[in-house]
């Protein structure tokens, strides 16, 4: 049902467009750009969520309800939230990005990581890299989904919001994306992570609010005056998570870059003739479109892992809801809770046009499952021939060919090992 990237890489590219839903709100919307501009929480319609830069001028900070905003800055244009086109802008922008590395680990809305290890052999050194990353990028914003380079575009890349970090290791190659000036590239040389974190702000840092103030208070305002305690004394004063934090500081955890999970998705969808706002008619919905998406042949010998509903309203808005299930399972009810726990506590902001379930992952079926399921076996070899098919593509990506070979019996007879087997090349 899924097709995994089995591959990891050390060395990493963090892309980072900040404030990504504000800035594809306003691509679509340029009448926006001239002026302040708040983009309202999709889980909490009291607040504020993304600002353009005239709003922080202003003096309004992300996190204000609406009514502080507006009474800071009146002439504010607040936007409806639009889940759903973010969140395809920003698979369109993985899979710009997957055609210049087959190893593509998503952060959050707006900041990816490319793993890089053996892409050398294809575009040379890191800077070359980072150019056709930077490429990439920029096909997507222009909606080009052909493969195509610096040379070969007809764009020339902007001085734009995006901007990317090339280090050894996430940690290091975010904290250079989030330096690198907009449009621009930040590398640093491998054996340099220790220099170049020394002058970062201690709140680059995975910090909760607690730890933050309690280093401030030590007088601790960089990584390197924090990487110049014993570690040890740090340990002791905050545990595990002291720990880690100063191993990041000193430049000495590298986390590779892991091959995401590239789902396939069963979708069920319904558009109402009339628009519905009614919280009992949208459940009963749901309800009616899992049902729909279990009886999915492919689903048979599956249980359902990773669940998300899509909702358009009125107004061109949307709401969206993804759950990942704590216990995969096949039970409608089971399936539905968190999705309705969801819909109450941040219904939509408007009456429910279209409303789509997907499931986006997948788990093998329980022993029981798999005995009753007719397609459950032959639906399982499928997947792993999939899985099997992705893996042996991204092999050649990286190294220009497979080096996969199935081992066949030619004459077992003799006494020469080398002539009792053969090698031919593998292609599942």
């Amino acid at each position: 049902m899924t097709r995994k990237s089995y591959l990891t890489s050390d060395s990493a590219a963090c892309c980072w467009i900040p404030q990504f839903a504000l800035r594809s709100e306003t691509a679509r919307r340029p009448e926006l750009v001239s002026h302040p501009v708040a983009l309202i929480a999709p889980d909490d319609t009291r607040r504020v969520w993304q600002l353009s830069s005239l709003a922080r001028r202003a003096g309004v900070k992300p996190g204000m309800t609406v009514s502080q905003a507006i009474g800071v800055c009146p002439a504010l244009k607040l936007c409806e939230p639009d889940p759903v086109h973010y969140d395809g802008e920003f698979s369109r922008l993985l899979a710009a990005l997957s055609q210049v590395s087959p190893v593509i680990e998503p952060a959050e809305l707006g900041r990816v990581y490319v793993g890089t290890d053996g892409l050398e052999g294809l575009y040379g050194e890191p800077k070359r890299i980072v150019d056709e990353i930077q490429c990439g990028m920029w096909n997507a914003e222009c909606g080009i989904c052909e493969r195509t380079t610096c040379l070969d575009s007809a764009f020339r890349i902007p001085h734009s919001a995006f901007r990317v970090g090339w280090a050894h290791g996430k940690f290091v190659s975010w904290v250079a994306a989030t330096r690198a000036k907009p449009g621009e590239a930040e590398l640093v040389p491998v054996g340099g992570e220790a220099k170049f974190l020394a002058s970062q702000p201690i709140s680059v840092l995975p910090l909760d609010l607690d730890t933050h103030r309690r280093l401030r208070q030590l007088g601790l305002k960089t990584l390197g005056a924090l990487a110049a305690l014993p570690e040890e004394a740090v340990a002791s004063q905050f545990g595990a998570t002291g720990r880690r934090l100063w191993r990041l500081a000193a430049g000495r955890v590298s986390e590779p870059v892991v091959g995401r999970v590239a789902p396939e998705p069963i979708v069920a969808a319904l558009a109402f003739f009339s628009p519905v706002a009614g919280r009992e008619l949208l459940e009963m919905a749901l309800d009616r479109l899992i049902e729909r998406a279990l009886k999915d042949p492919r689903r048979i010998g599956w249980r359902v892992q990773a669940v998300r509903a899509c909702a358009g309203l009125e107004q061109g808005a949307s709401w969206l809801a993804a759950v990942t299930l704590k216990e995969p399972t096949a039970d409608r009810d089971r399936i539905a809770a968190p999705l309705k726990t969801q819909l109450e506590r941040s219904p939509p902001a408007g009456a429910v046009e279209r409303l789509v379930v997907e499931f986006t992952a997948f788990v093998p079926g329980t022993e029981e499952l798999q005995l009753f399921a007719r397609d459950a076996t032959s639906a399982a070899r499928a997947a792993r021939r999939h899985a099997l098919q992705g893996a042996t593509r991204e092999i050649k990506l990286r190294v220009k060919r497979s080096f996969l070979y199935h081992i066949i019996e030619v004459q077992p007879w003799s006494r020469l090992p080398e002539r009792r087997y053969a090698l031919i090349d593998y292609e599942p």
